[in-house]
């Protein structure tokens, strides 16, 4: 008797502009597909490496991949490598990818294609699309305030023309009358969509969306236009950082001040030069506190409070601190502004010394994606990732 072949894992892509709470809502996901029984295998994404978001969903306990150097897209050779390994170390029924945040074009440069090449590996969920509502509301001219440039936006706009699903998350932060206000006019705009509104943080309203993706595949439909031109304009015109840094004290600090004094300088420094910031992620780390045991602290937008995620329950000694900041300004700014705001921050905090271990700062290159369908092929069948047959 011939062996039942193995089923195809679930491939679940979630999509969404810088600080939109996609890392919030993949850890929620996981979390309850892995109560439902499920192994759960997770892919981030990131322009350069030492991601937060890595720290962040290894720190729960779920097996994540990280790749660096560039999207999905432009790296789907490595996202397939990616979820192999995985494989081989969890054997995943569902893998969950986070996209890098300023990307777009996902569905004729990553699914189509996994679909086409690996179609009988993988089955894939709607592309999910999440908005931050302050944000959204501001990019569709519902509401004034700190905004990107017409070439950002471009992305930010094609990134919901896409969608499957739009998800507006941080629905908390709106009144009623927003949110029906901010529903109807993404409807309007993006009318191939489906739009749902929950919130991550606050584990409201994420049935109907989590049942959408663990029940439902993508549709077929025709590959969207991009001018890849403006698109990497708009890449270009945001300023990418990520650094770790050491911090030693003479005497125990409180690691959670730190981090929430140290993003209101980057804050201010910004905002004094009126670089508009998409994200700003921060994680420590302590060595000498619970194996695991973390503080976050995070902003999405210049007239936001910096918040934190998670909080250490004891002051530290020392510990290493992992920061990723993106924002539309030159990156040299960002370098400069991170290098002050440490030195304020540690100046605020006697005893307390911070090392810049390692940093990358830049912008993002034209994107080239390795496969771009024009149309969606359904291939039955399909073929292993290690075969030669593409």
């Amino acid at each position: 008797m011939s062996a039942t072949p193995p089923s195809p894992a679930r491939y679940i892509m979630i999509g969404g502009f810088l600080g939109a709470g996609k890392t919030t809502a993949m850890a929620r996901l996981a979390r309850h597909l892995t109560d439902q029984g499920l192994r759960v295998g997770l892919i981030t994404n990131d322009q350069a490496g030492g991601l937060v978001d890595t720290k962040l969903m290894r720190n729960q306990g779920f097996a994540t991949e990280e790749i660096a150097g560039g999207c999905f897209c432009c790296r789907f050779n490595t996202l397939v490598d990616a979820a192999a390994k995985l494989t081989d170390a969890t054997k995943p029924d569902v893998f969950i990818a986070e996209p890098v945040g300023s990307c777009t074009d996902l569905v004729a440069t990553v699914t189509y294609p996994l679909r086409r090449i690996y179609g009988a590996e993988f089955t894939v969920a709607p592309l999910s699309v999440l908005v931050d509502p302050i944000r959204a509301r501001r990019i569709l001219g519902l509401d004034d305030g700190g905004n990107f440039s017409t070439k950002v936006a471009y992305i930010y706009k094609k990134q919901l023309e896409e969608a499957d699903v739009i998800v507006i998350n941080k629905q908390e932060l709106l009144t009623p009358e927003q949110l029906t206000q901010l529903v109807d006019a993404l409807e309007i705009a993006f009318p191939n969509a489906f739009v749902l509104s929950a919130s991550a943080r606050e584990q409201q309203g994420l049935t109907e969306w989590f049942d959408i993706l663990s029940r439902e595949t993508q549709g077929i439909h025709p590959t969207m236009e991009v001018d890849y031109e403006v698109y990497a304009d708009g890449e270009a015109l945001l300023g990418w950082l990520n650094a770790t840094v050491t911090l030693k004290a003479e005497d125990e600090f409180d690691a959670n001040a730190f981090l929430k004094d140290l993003a209101g300088n980057i804050q201010s420094r910004l905002q004094a030069q009126n670089a508009e910031v998409a994200h700003l992620k921060m994680t420590y780390s302590p060595d000498d506190g619970i194996a695991g045991e973390i503080a976050s602290v995070n902003l999405v937008r210049n007239d936001n409070i910096p918040e934190s995620g998670m909080s250490l329950d004891e002051p530290s000694t020392g510990g290493q601190l992992i920061l990723n900041l993106r924002a539309e300004t030159d990156p040299e700014n960002l370098l400069e502004s991170v290098r002050a705001a440490l030195d304020s921050a540690t100046a605020a905090m006697p005893g307390l010394a911070a090392s810049l271990d390692h940093e990358e700062h830049f912008r993002p290159g034209k994107p080239v994606p390795t496969h771009r369908d024009s149309e969606p092929v359904e291939i039955k069948g399909g073929c292993t990732p290690t075969a030669d047959c593409c």
